[in-house]
C-alpha cells in the first residue's frame, strides 16, 4: 500500500543539496521536475508543496550556493594586500571552484543566468549583480574612475573561465587564463 505525501525521511536540506547537484551537472533548462522528483524520492505534489515550483527550488539552491559553495568575495577583496592581488586571487579561485568536480563545472550562479526560465534567470541575475556589485564598490574605494572597466573585465573573465569549464577546459588551462587576466590587473592599476 502506497502513502501519500512526503516520505517520513524527507529532509528539505539534503533534498536541497541533492537537487543543486543536478542542477550544476546538467544546467537549470536540462533538468525536468520529473528528475527531481525522482532523485528526492517524492512525488509532484510533495514536491511543489515543499518547494513551491522549480524556480522555487532553484532560488533556495542559489541561498545555500551562496553560503557553500560561491567564490568568498568578501573574505578575498577584504585582505591586506594590494588590489590587484585580490582581483587576481578572485579569478585563481574562480578557476580552481569552476574546475572543481568533474560533474558540475563552472559556476552556478553564471550558467543560471542564461537559463529560459525568466524566474529562474531573475534569481541567478540577482546573485551576479550582488557579486559584481561587491567587485565594483571595492575598486571604487581605491579607483573610482576605473571601477566600472575593471569590475566588467573581471565579471567578463569569471563568465569566460566558467563557460570554459562547463565545455571540458581542465584546471591548468583556467589557472594560466586566470594568471594572465592577473596580469593585465596588475598593469591596469599599476599606472
Amino acid at each position: 500500500m502506497r502513502t501519500r505525501g512526503r516520505p517520513r525521511g524527507f529532509d528539505p536540506d539534503e533534498a536541497v543539496a541533492t537537487a543543486q547537484r543536478l542542477f550544476h551537472e546538467r544546467g537549470y533548462d536540462a533538468v525536468s521536475v520529473a528528475d527531481l522528483t525522482k532523485a528526492l524520492g517524492i512525488n509532484p505534489p510533495s514536491f511543489y508543496a515543499a518547494f513551491g515550483s522549480k524556480a522555487g527550488l532553484y532560488a533556495r539552491i542559489l541561498d545555500r550556493y551562496a553560503e557553500t559553495g560561491a567564490i568568498p568575495l568578501l573574505e578575498i577583496l577584504g585582505a591586506d594586500r594590494p588590489l590587484a592581488e585580490s582581483l587576481a586571487e578572485v579569478l585563481t579561485q574562480a578557476a580552481r571552484c569552476y574546475a572543481a568536480d568533474a560533474t558540475a563545472t563552472g559556476c552556478l550562479v553564471l550558467e543560471g543566468t542564461r537559463c529560459n526560465d525568466p524566474q529562474a534567470r531573475d534569481a541567478a541575475c540577482g546573485f551576479h549583480v550582488a557579486a559584481q556589485d561587491v567587485i565594483r564598490r571595492r575598486i571604487a574605494e581605491q579607483y573610482p574612475q576605473q571601477a566600472d572597466r575593471l569590475a566588467d573585465f573581471v565579471g567578463t573573465t569569471m563568465a569566460g573561465l566558467s563557460a570554459s569549464a562547463r565545455h571540458g577546459q581542465g584546471l591548468d588551462r583556467l589557472l594560466a587564463t586566470a594568471q594572465l587576466a592577473g596580469l593585465a590587473l596588475r598593469q591596469a592599476l599599476a599606472g
